[in-house]
């Protein structure tokens, strides 16, 4: 029998491919420029498209609680952001990003489960199979046997902050999608704008990096996905589905760009697979 909520499912999964597509692109843009100027034009392309699709919808501003909650998840979403990029430049990758991840997942799982109470066996299972997924998947041919205290805690923080998006995003009003998400990439570009400043980077013009320009649309693309799967579906659904955006990235980089993709990550992309079924049982 399918279950009540399989459109938040769909709805979800489809975010976590496009947000996969959308850090392919962003990881392929930061070859050519400075990874916070990436993720300042991925946030102004990204509002662009959110603001057409609200004119074009007709949608209303939100209600003041609801523009304080997106202020919050984009704040919380930028931060992650920053903490992520810190921890990968200090060469942990192999560690820093899959920790970050599978925190990401877990805040929420855990929030839902105070707010909502617990789902069923079989979810469980299926969160439990999606974390180890998650983290099988991100896994690198380069592993480092030791990992410094800073850069696990600036894992641990770039989870929290992916973890408060998703918490915080699915607070605002039902029935709203485009216009908290043009509050919350608002909020990203002020943060991306600030890290340039401390970092003394120049801004530059947009044209020399087009792939940045849609890395922001398809991030947008992702949260308005992950959003509308929040309103059809329970919280920590939404977010485990939507978190299994490396294995996107992964099969991408494999087809598109020829990267060698380890067993361990093959293995880790049939465990996703084996975890999306639990779930949707």
């Amino acid at each position: 029998m399918l279950p009540a909520d399989l459109p938040g499912i769909l709805l979800a999964l489809t975010s976590a491919f496009v947000w996969g597509a959308g850090d392919f692109s962003g990881g392929f843009a930061a070859r050519r420029s400075n990874q916070y100027k990436v993720l300042a034009l991925a946030a102004l392309s990204g509002i662009a498209i959110l603001l057409g699709a609200a004119a074009l919808r007709g949608e209303s501003l939100p209600s003041p609680a609801s523009t304080i909650w997106a202020m919050l998840a984009g704040a919380s979403g930028g931060l992650g952001l920053a903490a992520l990029y810190r921890g990968l430049s200090l060469g942990h990758a192999a560690s820093v990003a899959p920790t970050a991840a599978v925190v990401g997942a877990v805040l929420p799982v855990a929030f839902s489960g105070l707010v909502e109470g617990l789902p069923g066996r079989t979810r469980l299972v299926g969160f439990a199979l999606a974390f180890l997924g998650i983290w099988l998947v991100s896994q690198t041919i380069r592993q480092d046997i030791e990992v410094s205290r800073t850069s696990f805690a600036l894992a641990c923080l770039a989870g929290a902050g992916f973890g408060g998006f998703f918490i915080f995003i699915a607070q605002v009003e039902r029935g709203l999608v485009f216009t908290p998400l043009i509050v919350t990439r608002c909020i990203t570009l002020c943060v991306a704008l600030v890290l340039l400043r401390i970092r003394r980077l120049p801004w530059g013009p947009l044209t020399p990096n087009p792939t940045a320009l849609v890395a922001g649309v398809l991030d947008a693309g992702g949260n308005v996905f992950y959003l509308l799967a929040k309103q059809a579906t329970r919280l920590d659904v939404a977010a485990v589905l939507s978190s299994l955006y490396p294995a996107s990235t992964v099969l991408l980089s494999c087809i598109l760009l020829k990267e060698k993709v380890t067993r361990t990550q093959w293995l880790g992309v049939a465990v996703c697979l084996a975890a999306i079924v639990f779930i949707t049982l």
